[in-house]
This record gives C-alpha cells, sequence and structure tokens, in this order.
C-alpha cells in the first residue's frame, strides 16, 4: 500500500459523466435499476452517483451477502445490470443461473481469467472498458423528479429475508440537510474523513454524502487494513489518511477500549497509576466545563493513543447499535468526541443525534431538522407518555426523509407507516430533563420473565460486551423462566491467557471453570453498570465457532442473527434451562 491519492472534484465530476453515459450505451436508462454490490471504495460512491446522474435506480447489496439474499434482490428488482468486485464475480456466476433478467456485469479490479470464464455467458466490462464506452457516446445528465425513486436499500434482513426501502430524491437530499445542520458548525476546510463501512448501510452512505456536500475530502479504507497492527512494511490506513472525522459502530470502538485497557493492565504499576490519574483528572476537567485544563494529559498520557489514529482525530460519530456508556465515557477521555447517533434505513439513516459539546451525556440525542418525533404509548410494556418524571414510549418519526415504503410489499408498509405519514420504528425511548431523546431498547427485544421482570436484551448485550472475554454476545430469555442466558463467542486469546495456549479450544468453551469465569466477568460488569435481578444473567454458553456473516450467525451488515444462533446452540440453551 502506498500514500493516498486525491482527485478533484473536477475529476471526478469527468469520471462519473463518463461511466453514466457507459450505462446508458448497455441499455440502462432512467427508472432502470442498477445493483451496486461490492466493499466499501470510491468505485462504489462514484457508481452510485453515476446512477444518480441518469435518473438511474440504485439497489444495494452488502459484499458479505450470501447467494439466497443477493439472489432474492436481484429478482425481486428485476436487475439487468450489477456493479462488483473482481473477486465477487464467481458469486455472482452462481446467482446468474437463477436471475434471468441478470445481463451486464461491470466490475472493478484485476480479474482472474478463471473468474471472467465463469461468467462468460454475461456481458462483463472493468471499469476501464465502461468508461472508454461512455467517453465514446457522451450524455447530459437525465431531469430527475424530487419523487422520483433514488434508490432501494435493502436491510440486512436480520428478522427474514432483506428487505427493500424505497428512498426518494427527497429522503436523501432531506437526510443529508439534517445532519449537515447538526455538523456543519464544526468543519473545518482542512478536515478529512475516513470511509471503511458498508456504503450498503445507510448509516455510511447518507454519512459520506454529507461530508461531501459539506466539502470534506474522503479517502477509503476497509477493515483488513484500517490500523498499523494488520499491516506489515507499511502503515494502515487510519496511520495513512490521518483524518479528522471518523464513523464507526460500537463494535469499532469496543475494540479500541479493550486493545487500550490491555496495554494498560500489562504495563507497570506506575504507568498504571500515571494513567488512571491523568483519566480521572481530565474527566473531571470535561464534566466540569474546563477542557482547557486537560491539555497537559493529552500532550503526555493520552497522545500515544491518539497517534493510534493518525493523531488528527477532533470528531467521531457511532451508530448502528448501543455503545456501552463506559466506552463512550473513555473514548471521550482517551481519544476523541464521540457522539451517539440514532436512525434507521427507513428514514435514511437521519434521525437524532448527540450534540457535539455534550458527548459525556450518554445517550442523549438531539432530533434532526429534517423529522419530526413523537412518543407513542406502549402499555403492554408499561412505557407511558405521561410518566414522570421523564416521558417513555416507542419513537414514531415522520418528515420529509421518512421512506416510500418497502419495494413490492404494500402490506409491510402499511403496518409500518400510518396513514398520516408516522413511521413506527419499534424502538423504545424516553426524553431526559434536557428534551433529549435516550433510546432504551428495540419493542421486540424487551423480554417479559416468568417473575414478571422486563429486561432489554440489546441493552445487556451492550453492556456485557465490555467485559475482555467477549467478543461477540447473544442474550437468551425463556419466558417461563427467571433468568436469561448469554451465548457468547470468547476472546479466545483471553479464555488461554487464563487456561493454557495449548488446550484444546472446543474442550475449554465446554468446561465448567471457564464458564464460571467469564459468567463472574459478566456479573461484575453488571452489578458495575446498575443491573439488578434478571439482567444478570444466570449462566452463560461459550461457542468456540467463530459468528460470521458467511456461516450465518452475524448478518451481512454484522447483526446478530438470533434465530441461527439460537437454532445452533438449542440443545445447551434446553440443558442449561432443565
Amino acid at each position: 500500500m502506498g500514500p493516498y491519492e486525491w482527485m478533484s472534484w473536477k475529476e471526478a465530476e469527468g469520471v462519473v459523466g463518463k461511466w453514466a453515459a457507459g450505462y446508458r450505451k448497455l441499455g440502462v436508462g432512467k427508472g432502470d435499476k442498477v445493483t451496486i454490490f461490492a466493499d466499501t471504495s470510491r468505485d462504489w460512491m462514484f457508481t452510485a452517483m453515476a446512477c444518480v446522474h441518469q435518473g438511474i435506480v440504485m439497489t444495494t447489496a452488502y459484499a458479505t451477502l450470501g447467494e439466497e439474499g443477493l439472489t432474492h434482490s436481484l429478482n425481486e428488482c428485476e436487475v439487468t445490470t450489477i456493479f462488483t468486485s473482481a473477486d465477487l464475480l464467481p458469486m455472482i456466476a452462481k446467482v446468474s443461473q437463477k436471475c434471468k433478467e441478470l445481463k451486464n456485469v461491470v466490475y472493478s479490479g484485476a480479474a482472474e481469467l478463471k473468474a471472467l470464464e465463469l461468467v462468460k455467458h454475461l456481458r462483463v466490462l472493468s471499469l476501464t472498458e465502461l468508461e472508454a464506452l461512455g467517453e465514446e457516446s457522451p450524455v447530459e445528465p437525465e431531469q430527475i423528479d424530487k419523487e422520483d425513486l433514488a434508490m432501494i436499500m435493502y436491510t440486512s434482513g436480520s428478522s427474514g429475508p432483506p428487505k427493500g426501502v424505497m428512498l426518494t430524491n427527497t429522503n436523501v437530499i432531506a437526510a443529508i440537510a439534517g445532519g449537515r445542520d447538526w455538523i456543519a458548525p464544526h468543519l473545518q476546510e482542512t478536515d478529512v474523513s475516513l470511509g471503511f463501512l458498508p456504503l450498503a448501510h445507510i448509516l455510511e452512505f447518507t454519512s459520506e454524502l454529507n461530508l461531501l456536500y459539506s466539502g470534506v475530502a474522503i479517502g477509503y479504507g476497509n477493515a483488513k487494513t484500517l490500523t498499523s497492527a494488520n499491516m506489515r512494511n507499511c502503515q494502515g490506513d487510519v496511520q495513512a489518511l490521518r483524518p479528522t472525522i471518523f464513523v464507526g459502530v460500537p463494535q469499532v470502538w469496543e475494540g479500541i477500549r479493550k486493545a487500550v485497557t490491555e496495554k494498560i493492565t500489562a504495563s507497570s504499576s506506575i504507568a498504571q497509576a500515571l494513567f488512571n490519574s491523568a483519566y480521572n483528572s481530565k474527566l473531571w476537567c470535561l464534566r466540569n466545563g474546563v477542557p482547557g485544563l486537560a491539555a497537559p494529559f493529552d500532550k503526555i498520557v493520552f497522545s500515544k493513543i491518539r497517534d493510534q489514529f493518525g493523531g488528527r482525530l477532533r470528531y467521531a460519530l457511532t451508530a448502528g447499535a448501543a455503545v456501552p456508556k463506559s466506552t463512550q465515557e473513555f473514548l471521550n477521555v482517551t481519544t476523541v468526541k464521540l457522539a451517539n447517533g440514532y436512525g434507521m434505513t427507513e428514514c435514511a439513516a437521519t434521525a437524532a443525534a448527540q450534540d457535539l459539546t455534550r458527548t459525556l451525556e450518554y445517550g442523549e440525542t438531539s432530533v434532526a431538522t429534517s423529522i419530526e418525533m413523537k412518543l407513542v404509548d406502549c402499555a403492554e410494556l408499561g412505557y407511558k407518555t405521561s410518566d414522570v418524571p421523564r416521558p417513555r414510549g416507542e419513537v414514531w418519526l415522520r418528515g420529509p426523509s421518512v421512506m416510500k415504503g418497502y419495494y413490492r410489499q404494500e402490506q409491510l408498509t402499511r403496518d409500518t407507516i400510518t396513514e398520516d405519514g408516522w413511521l413506527m420504528t419499534g424502538d423504545i425511548g424516553e426524553i431526559n430533563e434536557y428534551g433529549g431523546l435516550v433510546l432504551i431498547d428495540r419493542k421486540k427485544n424487551l423480554v417479559k420473565m416468568s417473575n414478571g421482570e422486563y429486561i432489554a436484551l440489546e441493552k445487556m448485550e451492550a453492556n456485557y460486551k465490555v467485559s475482555k472475554y467477549v467478543q461477540n454476545i447473544c442474550v437468551y430469555a425463556d419466558l417461563q423462566q427467571n433468568f436469561a442466558v448469554a451465548l457468547i463467542q470468547p476472546v479466545e486469546k483471553e479464555i488461554r491467557a487464563e487456561f493454557g495456549a495449548d488446550a484444546d479450544y472446543n474442550e475449554l468453551c465446554a468446561r465448567k471453570d471457564v464458564r464460571a469465569l467469564v459468567h463472574k466477568s459478566l456479573n461484575e460488569v453488571g452489578k458495575g453498570v446498575g443491573f439488578k435481578g434478571a439482567e444478570l444473567v444466570g449462566s452463560v454458553i461459550l461457542t468456540p465457532e467463530e459468528w460470521t456473516p458467511q456461516n450465518g450467525m452475524l448478518t451481512a451488515a454484522m447483526k446478530l442473527n438470533r434465530k441461527v444462533i439460537l437454532n445452533r446452540y438449542k440443545a445447551d440453551v434446553a440443558a442449561v434451562y432443565a
């Protein structure tokens, strides 16, 4: 890997225009659909821009999406043309046998002859060939209407087949406007952002459009090359780019916190005391409105942590799921101002975000200017807007960023959006004393135990991930029981550090003393954040198998696929409850 190479706006416009003309030459016109099935990159975003240039509807598919999910989305949208990467051509070959409308494949990167042979029954072009095709037959930008469909973004499919969310030009523009009102006052001309989350996820897509609209340069990377620790003889993406703005998900921030605390724990008692003293002193400065007094701590203690991100990081956004309070505080003190964001594909991502001057106020967000929000009683779960001191209920959203509906699923659309335009999110929220929205949990993940107690599964999972033994966790509660069970993908390194590097890992995960240690760690974490009763898990199951989208344990968006996990370990769960 070499240093980043940059393109000017003029150069980017020229490339996008040629690609747009190339797609037109392939027979793709206004209202037709092009699927983008690739990892995040400049080429992904340029393809999206080329679609907008000609009023082509882009449909998205995660690069980690399996054969069944990709086949479903291609057939549902009757897609004739797909953009992908050279390494994904074998997957295109597989699904093409079941997708009779698919005719054209455009790919990025260098393709092996063997891979090209697999798709020879289709018209296949490299990006270089597409650009040449467009250069021969230039076209003017297509006239598009604000209510024209801009994209069909498929959800990750954690509760069934992926759903196609229809977003119009108005939806996307409104979301960008709402996001810009939040970030614009804090931007500088020299700001640079690192794009690495899946652009097939609405968080990354809308965030990048927001930053581009504000004139922020974007450099691209990926999870495998993100840090220098993953590289040999060269810098990782964050060290090479040195971003000032960063958008991540809880898994990223939790990984950073664990890596730092692991190093601190392994250091001398003097170094630990210095770190803890600096941490507590800076936290006091931040909480008492005198951040300037913390400058010496940043320079002497925390600069080494900041250097892992290139040393220039000023603001970061976390969204997609809940981040533990302790992790958000840790990042704010040691690394960057980390703000919570809230949204969903159905409202083009932008619903609420934390004030960048109040990032220590855990969970608090302000509703975006592009949308209106209200809470609605959820009596069956005991949440009411009349609750004192904090009104609580299901979060409903309405405004120009709310989707047109689910593609070819009219009944599901009616079940999700009221006749007067309110999007029923399924999220439970409360209004705090400052008027901020605080998310409590997902309605579908609130479980009533046999003793009458309600537990919030996602809240429990987010907090239990703080344990150094937990790589990933899925909490399950049998309604007929009075305790919950935690299914855990452990951090193998930490397990082996306690019980032996040479032991059989499958056997370690099955041992009672190993499970007891992890269970004790979870209970310590739970009590530390104020969990009581049924929120403290009654048992743990350690799974030696890694949870990935490839084996179905996670969705393409890296969220828990609860049904698959529980089905895989149903015998273990039954044994716990026996």
